[in-house]
Order: C-alpha cells, then structure tokens, then sequence
C-alpha cells in the first residue's frame, strides 16, 4: 500500500491476477493473517498459553515458520520504504523496554522464548501490512482472513460444541453456553469480533457493502453471545468517536475525543484504586463497583511496583511465579492472586513487568503517536477509510486494555489486532493508498 494512483473504483480482477506478484504476496499476507489470528492450537481453551511453552513442538514450527515467512516475504514482495516506515523510534524504544524486562526476568531462558513468539507476532502483522500494494489488496485480505476465521467460530458451535462454547464443566462453569468460537474465551473472542465489525463497516464505506453489511452483522451478533456487556458497548462508542467527527467535517473531533474516552476510562477505573478523592467519590456513589474483583488486583499490583517502580519485576515474572505462589491469600480477598495470570489490566501491568518509564514510552507509543498519525493522513477517500478503521481498531482495544491484559502477551489476537492498528495507522499517514485504473 505504497503507489499514488487513481481513486477511481476498480474491475474485477481476472483470475490470472492471483498468479502475478502482486497477487502472491496478497496471498500471502491473508494467510498470515488467518493464522496468526487462528493460531496453531484453535478451538482449545489452553491454546494461548502453549504459545509460550518451550516443550511445544507444534507452537514452536508453527510460528518459527510464520516468523520464516514473514521475513521471505518481506524481503521478496515488500516496498522497502514501507519497511523502513514502521520502524519509528517510539517502537525501538518500547522493544528496547521490552528486551530489558526479559533479560531482567526471573528465569531469563524461558521469558526469551516466551519474548520470541511476541516478537515474531508483531513482525507476522507489520508484513501484513507492507504486502498489499492497493486499497483493493488490502479489502481481500480482510475478507479472506475474516471469512475463514469467522466461518469456523460459526461451524465450531456446531461440530465442536464443547470447544466453541464455554461449558458448565470448566473452570468458569458461570460462562456455560456463551460463545468462544476458535478462540481460548469469550474475552478474546468478544475483542476480536469486534474489530472484525470495524472492518466490514470499512468494507461497506468503500463500496464493497455486501460484504461489508454482511461481515458486520455476523460478528455483532457473536459479540452479543459472548456475553460481553463491555464489549457491546465499546464497539458502537468507538464507531461514533471515529466516524462522526468526519460526516460532520470535524476531522479534528476524533483525537479530542479518543484523549477524553481513554482519560475517562483510566480515571474510572484505576482512578478508584489509586488517585484518592477518585476511591472516596466511589466509596460513597458506588460502593460495590470492584469491576468483579479486579480492583483487588489491582491494589495488590500498586503495592508491589511501589517495591520496584524503575524496572519492574521482569517479563513473565510476576503472575502465576513461585514470587505469587508463595503470598498469603486473605479470607475476604475476592480473587486468589496466586492463580492470576495477568493483572486484567494492561498498562499496570507494563508497569508491574517493565517498569514506570517502560509505561511512559508505551503511553506514547500506543496512544499519543496514533493520535498524531491520524491527524497526517492524507485527505483522499481511501485514506480517511482505511485511516478511520485502523483508529476504531486502537480506540476500542485500547479502551478494553484497562479491563483485560494483552500487551506483549505472545500472540494474543487481541494484542495483534491492536498492533495491526497501531502500525496501520502510521503506515496509511505517510502516502496515499493506491487504487487500480479500470483497464
């Protein structure tokens, strides 16, 4: 997605186009798209957390070879200035942040192989992303990727019911009959539908409004039987904040808007744990609201960086360690923190594995850089759409960050669609989407 051209709308490609170089490396960036999303262990409850397991053969040839791949591929099909692009400061510096927490880790060997698949996760998204050489590549990745991914969430309900769905006889019996589709949980599968309706509004905005009209009701009809209220709401606050500003010629409005939706979030709710007049406005108006529990979390996560505020305590070295296992669990303590596996919160706990300053780099590598990529994109039609997608894909993922934890987090789908947006964003900032002439 590199050349200038005409925004004229384009012809039916003849199927000999799939065959040419262009048409292999849009083939290809579906189909890391659909795998890394999918990922090696589909429709299995444990899935994501074998990714970063070092006896994994499957985990380990699978994603050494998207890793292969994606650096062929990069190589061989990729606009070198494309490449070079996404590599901003802001990003080195954050992996440089990232790197240090796992050579700080508590068991070094096992945090780099754990480092290794996220790494490998994030370059899989930035060469989807550099592969696609038009608006109408870009479209057929999207719609292969979500075809697949959603067509067998929507045939797992049915074949395999008891992978599809959480059931009774897990270990959260009280989400029994709500829909996971391929993924591990609900909450991964709620985010990444989601997106997927971002992407069909995107679809419907370019013309393509079959498949945009039906890609968007079939994931906010999965959204709505994962059970998430959270999610439901998000996603049309997202659309709103995103396209709104734009159908009334505020353009501006987005970034004003996202700053105060993020400030908000953070404010209620790890406003109520850490800032005080916050915590006592909530003690007295809402009492019982500890967002199931997660406040105790999070109260206990404050506590412990207070310890180690400047570098943390080390990538995958804090939750579910022996450091953990080893702590006293209070009767009246709504979750037992030895058995968490993240903070359900994601920038505590970049915090609580990285460090405060590690925070302040993500901080603006992850909300105040899209801000300012946003703002460049170039005013043409293909631009804004695609510009405007990659932002509800930020807005909403990182709106959901304060509630779930997926930075970093190996190949977490949610964490790679957020990288996808982030990354997308810059890119479609720097030059304007090429569209094919009409023959």
């Amino acid at each position: 997605m590199s050349s200038t051209a005409s925004l004229r709308r384009t012809e039916r490609a003849p199927l000999s186009a799939a065959f040419t170089r262009d048409g292999v490396a849009t083939a290809i960036a579906a189909l890391l798209f659909t795998v890394i999303l999918v990922s090696f262990r589909p429709f299995q409850p444990a899935g994501a957390e074998l990714t970063g397991d070092g006896g994994d053969i499957v985990n380990q040839l699978g994603f050494g070879s998207l890793g292969a791949i994606s650096i062929f591929s990069l190589m061989a099909f990729a606009d070198p200035r494309v490449v070079r692009s996404l590599l901003s400061p802001s990003w080195l510096l954050m992996l440089g942040f990232f790197m240090l927490s796992v050579v700080m880790a508590t068991d070094p060997p096992s945090a780099m192989r754990a480092a290794f698949f996220t790494l490998i996760g994030i370059m899989t998204m930035a060469t989807i992303l550099a592969l696609p050489r038009d608006a109408e590549a870009f479209s057929k990745v999207i719609i292969f990727t979500i075809v697949v991914v959603m067509g067998l969430s929507y045939v797992g309900l049915i074949v395999f019911p008891n992978e599809a769905l959480h059931t009774a006889d897990s270990q959260e019996p009280e989400h029994a009959g709500l829909w996971r589709g391929v993924f591990t949980h609900k909450n991964v599968a709620g985010p990444i539908m989601a997106c997927f309706s971002f992407a069909g509004l995107y679809l419907y905005r370019r013309g393509q409004r079959l498949w945009g009209a039906a890609i968007f009701c079939a994931a906010m009809v999965f959204v709505f039987h994962t059970g998430s209220k959270t999610t439901a709401g998000l996603v049309p606050l997202s659309i709103l904040i995103v396209v709104l500003p734009s159908l009334i010629g505020m353009r501006l409005g987005t970034p004003v808007l996202f700053a105060l939706a993020i400030i908000a979030t953070a404010v209620g709710t790890l406003g109520i744990v850490f800032l005080p007049p916050v915590k006592y406005l909530a003690s007295i108006y809402f009492p019982d609201m500890t967002f199931t529990g997660r406040t105790t979390l999070w109260e206990f996560a404050g506590d412990m960086l207070a310890k180690r505020p400047w570098t943390g305590y080390g990538y995958e070295s804090f939750w579910g360690t022996p450091l953990l296992l080893n702590q006293d669990q209070p009767f009246d303590r709504p979750w037992d923190i030895r058995t968490i596996v993240h903070g359900h919160d994601g920038y505590l706990d970049i915090a609580v594995l990285m460090g405060i300053p590690a925070l302040c780099v993500a901080v603006y590598t992850f909300l105040i850089a899209p801000l300012r990529d946003y703002m460049r994109i170039p005013l043409r039609k293909e631009n804004i759409y695609l510009g405007d997608f990659f932002m509800m894909v930020v807005l909403f993922t990182a709106l959901n960050a304060f509630l779930e934890s997926f930075f970093f987090r190996r190949a977490d789908p949610v964490w790679m669609f957020f990288v996808f947006g982030v990354l997308g964003l810059r890119q479609v900032s720097l030059r304007p989407l090429a569209v094919r002439r009409q023959s």
